[in-house]
């Protein structure tokens, strides 16, 4: 059967083409969800009193975010960095969403440009850096405390797991507060806050808020896309579920549970491929061309049952007598989904804003998977390709804010699978360090909605230069994009050197562009280690803060991976170009002075901050890379 012939006969849902329809209306709410438990006949041993305690409560933030997988970890950490009192609420016992324990799947970004990688930058490089160091072993597991310790140490973020926010209730076109059920206390939270950011992937708050949403396949017409179908239809790429396998050292039996479904594989497409089988086969998915969301549990099912048969293929075919020590050691139980919801912002992204490389005013972050539609049939059609791989790009595109916030909820925002964009640029833009970018980019914006009383619409028409020179100096990249801070001291000196020079200049320190991209060298290399950087101004300045980035090897990708794959493109320690040990020095009044140093630096973005000096001169001594023999850096910046 032929790629739209199956489309087509499997499709019962449809998409009108023309203007962005709503695929749901608003169910939102005024009423509380849950009623007093006056029926609850507790008797309490210890004190002698009878009724229960109260399941009911009511917390007030300046930023509500939504989901705690990449998007939402990012979205929380940039609003609380940059002075927001904020909640993240997740679902589930633990963060991570998709690249948790419980689903594990590599958290992939701008895995392969030309052969290298073009890695993201900002508080998801953080993760990662703070994932190599404390979970050397790369254990999934401990990578979900690694995220939660990521989270809780930010004092403004307070972090509720195990609650699902279930139901927006509204004023006017405005969410006032989220009910949110926690499972584990039974108890019904009112989070009330100016701004919402839902970054759960579903998106069930931004559904019953009312915000226009839609799901399935654009037709080519609407957004003239040429590797979009004939005709819209209701496809939406399917879950997957992952397993890993462990070498027990003798010949390991496997028996099918009752519910597996016999695969054999038989006139299975050439590309739907077993290697890497120990450690999961990503194909075994199921789509769906009507409510994915209502399907879940049918769809979890019939994927362990598939999972099962797939496993007994390879345990008892006789074609992989590889896997004869083999045993299963972990199997997921919950699919890791691609896509359901796709909310409308003020702009729809499509493919060919992403293949031609369109320049947004708005930008705010950036991608570069390749657009990879996965075959909506999923493993229910194994003589299809699994998934087409339509383009690979050769150069990182933009991502616009108006992609990031709803046309129709004033303080509503989204990062994630679930923002404003087709299907097929969502193929691309789903990956997880990418949602991160989003996430960093609208949880900054609602600090600057707080700030100024706004929405994010006012955000992009009134303070988007702001928007992006924060994200800038927060180390979010932005592709043709400036850093050009007035409030940057740094761009204010008369001249900038170092103590030794094997490569860039010292004044591309203040260039504005903290990565050599496009051919060209925005860095400056020292010959050797220790070395200086110096900084002059004509006249005195005021200073308390300086910060400068290091060299991470954004070539080089640093995800957590379950085949440990250490080359060129992929590495499974802290990279050894990162500046580890340094100190910082201070001019006043025609003498040296410290203003303090750091020995044990764990991230590319490095700031020292002290008590207001009037200087005419700083600089930086580096002594300690890990492992580097050279320092590379690529950015000064210097604040009063």
């Amino acid at each position: 059967m032929k790629r739209r012939d199956f489309f087509r006969k499997g499709a019962t849902a449809a998409v009108a083409v023309g203007a962005i329809p709503m695929i749901a209306t608003s169910c939102a709410t005024t009423n509380d969800m849950v009623y007093d438990r006056e029926n609850d006949k507790w008797y309490h041993l210890g004190t002698g009193k009878t009724g229960t305690n109260s399941r009911k409560k009511t917390s007030g933030f300046d930023v509500a975010v939504i989901g705690g997988g990449a998007a939402g970890i990012c979205a929380a950490v940039a609003a609380a960095r940059n002075g927001s009192k904020t909640v993240l609420i997740q679902d589930r016992p633990v963060l991570g969403g998709n690249a948790s324990s419980e689903m594990r799947v590599h958290l992939n970004g701008v895995n392969n440009i030309k052969g290298k990688a073009e890695r993201e930058t900002g508080i998801i490089e953080e993760i990662l850096l703070h994932n190599r160091f404390e979970n050397e072993q790369e254990s999934f597991p401990v990578f979900d405390h690694v995220l939660y310790d990521f989270v809780v140490r930010e004092p403004n973020i307070t972090l509720m797991l195990n609650t699902q926010a279930v139901e927006a209730v509204m004023d006017g076109n405005k969410i006032k507060s989220a009910m949110c059920w926690q499972a584990t206390t039974e108890t019904m939270f009112t989070i009330n806050a100016p701004i919402f950011i839902d970054c759960s992937g579903d998106g069930l708050l931004a559904a019953t808020s009312g915000a226009e949403y839609r799901t399935g396949r654009e037709g080519k017409a609407e957004f003239n896309e040429k590797y979009a179908p004939d005709v819209a239809d209701g496809w939406q790429m399917g879950a997957t579920l992952l397993m890993s396998s462990k070498d027990m050292g003798k010949p390991m039996k496997y028996s099918p549970p009752s519910y597996a479904i016999k695969y054999t594989h038989e006139g299975g497409h050439k590309r739907r491929k077993f290697a890497g089988f120990q450690d999961g086969i990503w194909w075994i998915e199921i789509g769906s061309d009507d409510d994915i969301i209502a399907d879940a549990e049918k769809n979890r099912h019939t994927l362990m049952a598939y999972l099962h048969g797939v496993w007994d293929y390879i345990k008892n075919s006789g074609k992989f007598p590889e896997a004869e020590n083999l045993a299963l050691d972990w199997v997921g139980s919950l699919p890791a989904r691609r896509e359901s919801r796709r909310f409308i912002g003020d702009y729809f992204l499509s493919e060919r804003d992403l293949t031609e490389h369109k320049h947004f005013d708005d930008a705010v972050a950036f991608g570069g998977w390749s657009l990879d539609e996965h075959n909506p049939g999923g493993i229910l059609d194994i003589k299809e390709r699994p998934s087409f791989f339509h383009y690979h790009f050769k150069e990182v595109y933009q991502f616009p804010f108006r992609s990031l916030y709803s046309k129709n909820v004033s303080n509503l925002m989204f990062a994630g699978r679930n923002v404003s964009q087709t299907h097929i640029a969502l193929s691309s833009s789903r990956i997880m360090a990418t949602c991160a970018l989003q996430g960093q980019a609208v949880g900054t914006a609602a600090t600057l909605c707080n700030k100024y009383n706004i929405f994010p619409r006012d955000v992009y028409k009134k303070h988007i230069k702001e928007l992006q020179q924060q994200l800038m100096r927060d180390d979010a990249f932005i592709p043709k994009q400036v850093a050009n801070d007035p409030k940057d001291l740094a761009k204010k000196t008369s001249t900038i050197f170092g103590s030794s020079t094997s490569s860039g200049d010292a004044m591309n320190l203040i260039n504005g562009i903290s990565r050599d991209i496009y051919g060209e060298i925005n860095h400056w290399k020292s010959d050797g280690l220790s070395a200086e950087i110096q900084a002059e101004w004509e006249s005195p300045v005021n200073l308390s803060t300086i910060e400068i980035k290091c060299d991470t090897n954004v070539k080089r990708n640093i995800m957590m991976r379950k085949d440990s794959r250490n080359n060129d493109l992929y590495g499974n320690h802290v990279p050894k170009e990162m500046l580890k040990a340094l100190s910082f020095e201070a001019r006043i009044n025609g003498q040296w002075k410290k203003l303090g140093e750091i020995t044990d630096n764990r991230t590319r973005l490095i700031k020292m901050k002290f008590n207001t000096i009037k200087t005419t001169a700083i600089r930086v001594k580096m002594t300690e890379t890990y492992g580097a023999k050279d320092v590379k850096l690529f950015e000064l910046r210097c604040y009063s």
